[in-house]
Parts: structure tokens; sequence; C-alpha cells
């Protein structure tokens, strides 16, 4: 494909689109792979790609590949899902859960989505959900975003002690958070404060310079 070749030198665009969610969205051959952004960051593959799967891989392809069931809260272009496929090649359920229907509709036509059998894509806000699913998980990914900035809810007490008694024992919790700020650093050291003894936690900060992982495993 021309545009993937010429995309090593110079961002091809294919789509740009407005969403009353997500504002602008736009769909761009980079360095020969798709990648969707929002207007000032990235939203799938690219450096969010990479973020990710360094996550994954501080818990471990081989444990992953023995869960039953993930969550995944923000799915964006599923390049978070696309790495557990095809690169862990987990063969459990995986549960995506995304709030903007104009980028569900971009991630089925650009990334294939709809494709992934064990893959199941539910259009509705991430604490709406986590409210109302019976289900536990093995792995909990957060990666919550709207353009640079994430929701209040993520940080709050009953939104994480949900997350935590939806998580199987000897689970994880990834999430991904952005830390271009003052307030933003603050925000995650208190974050760490809320997991005692029965967690085992490790934060990883400067991933893609502005982005702070962790991995929160469930001991009990």
């Amino acid at each position: 494909m021309i545009a993937k070749f010429f995309s090593y030198f110079l961002p091809i665009n294919v789509i740009k689109r407005k969403s009353s969610i997500s504002n602008s969205l736009e769909v761009t051959w980079n360095n020969g792979e798709l990648v969707l952004d929002s207007k000032n960051t990235n939203y799938s593959y690219g450096s969010l790609k990479r973020i990710l799967k360094k996550g994954l891989k501080y818990i471990g392809y081989d444990r992953i590949r023995k869960f039953e069931n993930i969550l995944v809260l923000g799915v964006a272009g599923g390049s978070v899902i696309k790495t557990l496929v095809d690169e862990v090649k987990f063969k459990g359920k995986i549960t995506g859960v995304e709030l903007d229907p104009e980028i569900v509709e971009i991630a089925n036509t650009y990334f294939k989505l709809n494709e992934i059998k064990n893959l199941e894509l539910v259009v509705q806000d991430a604490f709406e959900f986590v409210l109302k699913t019976k289900e536990h998980y093995d792995l909990i990914i957060i990666d919550v975003f709207q353009d640079t900035t994430m929701p209040n809810f993520l940080f709050e007490d009953y939104f994480i002690n949900r997350i935590n008694f939806l998580l199987k024992v000897n689970g994880f919790i990834l999430f991904n958070t952005m830390v271009i700020n003052e307030n933003n650093r603050v925000r995650n050291v208190d974050y760490k404060k809320k997991f005692g003894g029965n967690y085992s936690l490790r934060m990883y900060p400067k991933v893609e310079v502005h982005n702070e992982l962790f991995t929160i495993k469930k001991l009990a």
C-alpha cells in the first residue's frame, strides 16, 4: 500500500471525524501502521500500544495466557486487545467497554475489532458498566481518557472499591494514567495510598514521557 510506504517519511491522514464525546478523531498511517488519535494525544496503536504492551509484559504473558476473563475499560481502536490476541495469544473471554460509538465504528472499520471472536464489545460508560456487571475478572485494564483528561471517578473510592470487588484473587489491574502537571502527580501518589496489605502495587513512571502505569495484584 502506497500510503503505508510513505508514512515512514510523513504521516498520511486516512480520515478525520467529529465526535460529540471525543471531539476530534483522526486515523493516520504513521511509521507503517494505522493509529487513532484525538486532538492532543494518541488513542490507540503508536505510543499507546507500546505503553500498554509494557504493562502486559510486567504482568507476564505466560501468566495472562492462563487467565479466563479480561475486562478492558476504554477500548478506543483496540490496540491492547490486538496485543492480547495476536501477541499474548490469549484465548479466554475479553470484554471491551467504550463510551464513544464513533470510536467503536472506527475500531471495527479500520482496526477490525469486530473480527475478534473472543471479544464482546459494549458501548457504555465505564462507570455504569462496572456498577452493573456480575462478572469477575482475572485482569482489568483501565485506559479511560477524553483527549488528555482522565475522568475524576477513576480515582474515587467508590469506583476503586468496585473494581477491587470485581477482581479475582491473584488477578491484576493494569491502569494507564497521564501525568502532565503537579496535580496529576499528587493525584497518583494519593491513588497509590488506597491499596493496603491485600494488594501488591507497582508504579512505572515516565512510560513514553507523560504516562505512568500501575500494576496492582490482588493477594487475598
